[in-house]
């Protein structure tokens, strides 16, 4: 979709005596240029892919529930291609966007409470349903062509002995759950509009995510698995992700379930193994399940429950992983935190 006209987005910002509306105007995309709206763009994945996208010069749009939040994390001096927009201005963001990237939901890595299981789901749902509304809403003309929605690789269950792939059938735990409402949502889109769904493992990185949580415990216990270490750990490092997700926006042959994960799960005790080799401590007592229970609460099942999932339509597709192996993805990160710490960030 070629857009030949400039549009413009209405969203606050504050100062520090009263709020004011302040007109963004979106100018047109050049040909070879998408506009991509992106919700969940403030977190760990939506940080990422941003930066992904603006260094290919795409336009990009982040919807978001609190414009201040954004703009903290993404400050006009330094992101001055963003255009940032409330729930009200979603509209006028999603319609003449070619593509929309859906990564919202509430971080399931934290304490598991009757409420915040709810928020989980409902936070999830409730946005694919209002992101989905305007696609389908809008005029032929100015409707985005393609839906890149998340999901996650909670949609298959858990096993120690089963291997999962795009064609297995859900699970029947919270989890499992939560993914199919999830992918409901989604697959009500326009049938005319092409619609990925990524079911996401555990994302490897260096600013969040998995490893955020599990390094402190890791360095606490000196290194040892968690819980009994015999699960399987599905991972995928965030550059690979991202890299999926911009394929995805852009390669019409990207189109229904993809898995994303990397091709070489390990078991948890490996993964262990290989973050102590790569940090350099011993990997040798095993955190307890009642450590990680103690931090995560109900939570902890994305741990200590454990699932293989294969990536095999990504490797249909003829997707290229830079970081296959779980050693040279954590070797690539941890390499990166400690030059940050060395440069002062």
């Amino acid at each position: 979709m070629e857009l030949l006209r400039a549009t413009s987005t209405i969203s606050w910002t504050a100062n520090l005596a009263s709020p004011f509306l302040h007109i963004i105007p979106q100018p047109p995309t050049p040909k070879n240029q998408m506009a991509i709206s992106i919700t969940g763009a403030t977190g760990f994945i939506g940080r990422r892919l941003v930066q992904r996208l603006l260094a290919d010069n795409h336009s990009v749009r982040v919807l978001t529930r609190s414009s201040s939040k954004a703009q903290l994390i993404f400050p006009v001096k330094e992101f001055p291609r963003i255009t940032i927009a409330e729930e009200p201005e979603w509209k006028n963001c999603i319609q003449g966007s070619d593509a929309v990237v859906n990564l919202a939901g509430m971080p399931i890595s934290t304490r598991w409470s009757s409420e915040i299981k709810k928020e989980i789901k409902q936070s999830r749902i409730k946005t694919t349903s209002k992101v989905v509304d305007l696609i389908n809403n809008s005029r032929d003309d100015v409707r985005p062509r393609v839906l890149v929605s998340a999901t996650a690789i909670g949609y298959y269950g858990t096993s120690d002995t089963q291997v999962f792939d795009e064609r297995s059938p859900s699970g029947n735990d919270y989890l499992s759950e939560v993914c199919r409402e999830w992918e409901a949502k989604a697959l009500e889109v326009n049938k005319e509009v092409r619609l990925v769904l990524i079911r996401i493992g555990v994302v490897l990185g260096k600013d969040g995510g998995a490893l955020a949580k599990m390094i402190p415990l890791f360095m606490m216990f000196a290194g040892g698995p968690l819980g009994t270490g015999k699960q399987w750990f599905s991972w995928i490092h965030l550059d690979d992700l991202v890299n999926l997700i911009y394929e995805a926006l852009s390669n019409p042959s990207y189109k229904g379930i993809i898995n994303g994960t990397a091709p070489n799960p390990v078991r948890l005790t490996e993964m262990c193994e290989q973050l102590g080799e790569v940090m350099g401590r011993p990997s040798w007592l095993p955190v307890p399940d009642f450590a990680l229970k103690a931090v995560l609460g109900e939570g902890a099942t994305i741990v200590l429950d454990g699932q293989k999932v294969l990536p095999v339509k990504a490797k249909e597709l003829g997707f290229s992983f830079r970081y296959p192996y779980v050693k040279d993805a954590l070797r690539a990160i941890m390499s990166s935190k400690k030059q940050g710490l060395s440069l002062g960030k």
